[in-house]
């Protein structure tokens, strides 16, 4: 159990949720689920969308990000993961919101999957139509 100082928030995408926590004075260590962020998230471009809060704050190097995710897929954990730290980042530091905030990262994306509805195939895809 680690008893440094942290500051912790939530971020959610889609049906994942993630829990950041951001210890102070770190030497830029990454762990989501308590694996290294590169092997959590091996995709291209995955671990620079969930660093992007860390180096538009300037934090990068300078602090060590713990991040539990679960529910969901990958791009919604992506998303849900560097939600969590672009807010618990503000918690640490109030002063970059605006930076925060002009890169889109502090809103919660609303986007969900549509229910199916009944008759259709899929959410608004109608069977084919036939005259006879």
């Amino acid at each position: 159990m680690d008893t440094r100082e942290y500051h912790e928030a939530v971020g959610r995408r889609k049906e994942s949720t993630a829990r950041a926590r951001i210890y102070v004075g770190g030497s830029g260590d990454v762990v989501v689920n308590d694996k290294p962020a590169q092997q959590y998230f091996p995709r291209v471009g995955d671990i620079k969308r969930v660093l992007l809060p860390l180096g538009l704050s300037g934090c990068e190097g300078k602090v060590d990000v713990s991040v539990l995710v679960s529910g969901g897929g990958v791009t919604g954990q992506v998303d849900a993961s560097a939600h969590a730290i672009s807010k618990a980042i503000l918690k640490l530091d109030p002063d970059v919101r605006k930076v925060l905030r002009g890169a889109g990262l502090l809103t919660r994306d609303a986007r969900v999957k549509e229910r199916k509805k009944p008759g259709l195939k899929r959410a608004r895809k109608a069977p084919t139509y036939t005259k006879r």
